[in-house]
Formats: structure tokens, C-alpha cells, sequence
């Protein structure tokens, strides 16, 4: 007679995913599920869960999209695992002009877009039980994925009633001999937040001060409003670790290109640069012919940037204003990307978006989505046309009087 054995990792016959993958979420996408189901039963759902431009009045610029074409038809190999030297050393003095700081390519490393930077720095900076300290709230994916690698995401408190500015005391409170990096996203998703200098400085002041490596989220660095992005690697004797990349300021998301520079003239992250190679040879390489289009946008034309921050303040200021008349909504003013974070009079903030969802067929996301100072909160993005957004607010409105 056979006996059939049923390893541990199977459960009533079906194999069981790995542990760490339990704690991977992220709300942007999950509540699409339910927009889906209704766009199915015929809904005209108004998207404003989705960072993405190009789903709107944003395109490309044509000299980008023209050197995309010219180098799929002159190569479509593999590039340096590092990145293209062209796109390296263009990255390195788009440093230059932008922050006035001086590096070289070989701080440079190319990324599929910003997302595999993250899951790259994580992998070489992270061990089980260090602790990241990041915004509350912040993009998912910086929590689950500091949890995907079993360490622990540490939020700090942003003030909302200071246009969500960090709480300089409470990072220093949650700082241990646990931490290896303080993040900033800056500006900030998803609350629009657009630091200080005096800010960015205090933090990095804390992080020199305790050995931590700063690690700074810049993808939205050219969607500023009123005052301009100020970078930590502007200050001396820190260790910066900056992320980039092109989706946002030269609104071509699909493209999935990203970066990191390594801002560190002590040779401080040594290690982990040498780490991060590792893991980008592993994967061979980032898409080549976009790495081409990429040295095009960066080297090209930037007039395009003053107009998209022109058009985004002007969808962002009718937001601002629309949410605040409704009763039950209030919201702080964004500095900076195209999101906005208003807070909303309810208990559970997740099923108050599916409830907007069901009923109006706008689609946000819900604030605890992006960690526990997110809740009583949702996000929504200001990227649509002024006509557009009116609707959904018009919508809101009735629904939140009904």
C-alpha cells in the first residue's frame, strides 16, 4: 500500500505561497478590482486612483518619442548591466544643473523604472530586523517591500495641519541602533508635500549624526508649484541615495525607466553600491532601446517641464478650492506632484471609497492604504482636464450631501 506524504508547505493539497509575501499590498491597484467589475456591468468610471500622465492631455515630447523609434531600428540588445555610459553620464550632469552637485557615472546605476531601485537598494542595504524610517503616510511599496525583506518599516509622523511637513523630534524619538536609512519622498506621494530646505537639512543633519543612509524619492522633482525642490545631497558629509527616473518629467511611465545616484565622496556605501551590481547583473539589464530615448530626453529640450507644472498648479488650486466646499471634506494645499490627500469626515476610509465607487463611479484610493497616519484620508490625483475633475467633484458633492 502507498502512503501519499503532504510536505509542510502545502495546505489541504494546494501549495502554499511563501510567507513574505503576505505582507505585499498595494492599495493604488487593489481598488481597481471593483472599478473593473463596474466598467464590466457598463460603468463610465472617472480614474482618479492612478499616477499616470500619459492617461490623460500629457504626452511625451516628440524628440523623446523620435529617438525611441531611431533606436529600435538600430539595436535591440542587451545594454551594460550598470546602464548605457551615454544615459550614465547624462543622469550624472542633469545632478549638476539641477542640484549643483558633482558625480560621476559610475555613481549612476540604470533601473526598470523606480520600483526595481527600491527592491535593488532594500536588497543591498536591508537585513532581518533593520529598520527604515519613512513618512506617514508613504507609498506602499516602501513598506511592503522593507517587510518583503523582513525588515521593519518605521513610519514618522508628517504634521498635516503644516501641509504634511515631517516632525523633525519625532524621527529623532524613532531613530535606534536598528536604522540604516531615514526615507524622503520629496515631493511626496501621497500627500503633495513639498519639503523645506530647512527640513531636508534637519533630516539629514539626524541621519549624519546617527550613521544612517538618507535614501530621497526625487521622481516628482520637477512638479513644484510655488517654491522649487531642495535635495539632500546638497548637504555635505551625508550619505544620499537619490531615486529617479523618467516617468513623471518626461511623462513616459510605460517606459520604465528609473535610476539611482549614489551621492557619497567618503566611499561610505562602498558596500552597497558594490551590492546593487551584484543584483543588476543578475538580472542582466535594463530595457536598452528606452535607455537611448532616455539620453535623448535628458540631454534634449526641457521646455516641456514649465508647462506641465503650469497646467498641473492650475488643476491643482481647483481642487484645493472644490474640496474644500464640501461639507465632510477638508484638505491641505499640495506644493508639489499631482496628488492631493484631503481628510473625510467617516470611521472606515476604505469603505468610504468603495461607497464614492458604487455610487458615483469615481475611483480614489483609500488613505490607510498608505500606512496608519493615512487613515480618514483618500487620494486623489489632479491629472485630468478642469472639466473632468468638476464632474467627479460635482458627483462627490451630491453624494456626500445625500
Amino acid at each position: 500500500m502507498l502512503f501519499k506524504i503532504i510536505p509542510s508547505w502545502t495546505t489541504g493539497g494546494i501549495v502554499k505561497a511563501a510567507d513574505r509575501t503576505e505582507s505585499v499590498t498595494y492599495a493604488i491597484g487593489d481598488v481597481v478590482v471593483p472599478a473593473r467589475e463596474l466598467q464590466r456591468k457598463g460603468a463610465d468610471i472617472m480614474w482618479l486612483n492612478l499616477g499616470d500622465p500619459d492617461k490623460f492631455d500629457f504626452d511625451t515630447p516628440l524628440h523623446i518619442k523620435e529617438a525611441a523609434v531611431k533606436a529600435m531600428s538600430t539595436y535591440n540588445g542587451y545594454a551594460d548591466s550598470e546602464g548605457l555610459p551615454a544615459l550614465r553620464e547624462a543622469v550624472a550632469s542633469r545632478e549638476k544643473r539641477k542640484n549643483g552637485i558633482s558625480v560621476s557615472k559610475e555613481d549612476v546605476f540604470i533601473t526598470n523604472g523606480t520600483s526595481e531601485a527600491i527592491q535593488m537598494i532594500y536588497g543591498a542595504l536591508l537585513n532581518p530586523g533593520d529598520e527604515i524610517l519613512v513618512p506617514g503616510p508613504t507609498y506602499p511599496p516602501y513598506t511592503s517591500l522593507a517587510r518583503f525583506f523582513d525588515a521593519v518599516p518605521v513610519p514618522y509622523v508628517t504634521v498635516e495641519k503644516e501641509n504634511w511637513s515631517p516632525d523633525i523630534d519625532d524621527i529623532r524619538k524613532r531613530l535606534s541602533d536598528k536604522t540604516r536609512a531615514i526615507l524622503l519622498i520629496n515631493p511626496n506621494n501621497p500627500t503633495g508635500a513639498l519639503y523645506s530646505r530647512k527640513c531636508v537639512e534637519a533630516i539629514a543633519g539626524l541621519a549624519a549624526e546617527h550613521g544612517a543612509v538618507v535614501i530621497s524619492d526625487e521622481i516628482y522633482d520637477t512638479m513644484t508649484f510655488e517654491e522649487q525642490h531642495y535635495s539632500p545631497s546638497r548637504v555635505e558629509d551625508v550619505p544620499v541615495i537619490v531615486i529617479d527616473g523618467m516617468s513623471k518629467a518626461y511623462l513616459s511611465t510605460g517606459w520604465r525607466v528609473g535610476w539611482t545616484v549614489f551621492n557619497d565622496h567618503n566611499g561610505i556605501l562602498a558596500e552597497i553600491k558594490d551590492a546593487c551590481v551584484k543584483q543588476l547583473r543578475l538580472r542582466i539589464s535594463a530595457n536598452s532601446v528606452m535607455q537611448e530615448a532616455a539620453v535623448a530626453a535628458l540631454n534634449g529640450s526641457q521646455d516641456h517641464i514649465k508647462n506641465v507644472a503650469e497646467k498641473l498648479k492650475e488643476r491643482r488650486d481647483f481642487m484645493y478650492k472644490r474640496l474644500n466646499e464640501i461639507e465632510g471634506i477638508t484638505t491641505q494645499k499640495p506644493m508639489g506632484a499631482f496628488y492631493i490627500f484631503p481628510k473625510v469626515d467617516c470611521e472606515d476610509d476604505k469603505r468610504f471609497v468603495l461607497d464614492i465607487l458604487e455610487n458615483t463611479h469615481v475611483l480614489f484610493v483609500h488613505g490607510s492604504g498608505f500606512g496608519p497616519y493615512g487613515k480618514g484620508h483618500f487620494r486623489s490625483i489632479f491629472l485630468p482636464p478642469i472639466e473632468t475633475l468638476e464632474k467627479a467633484m460635482n458627483a462627490v458633492e451630491t453624494f456626500m450631501t445625500r
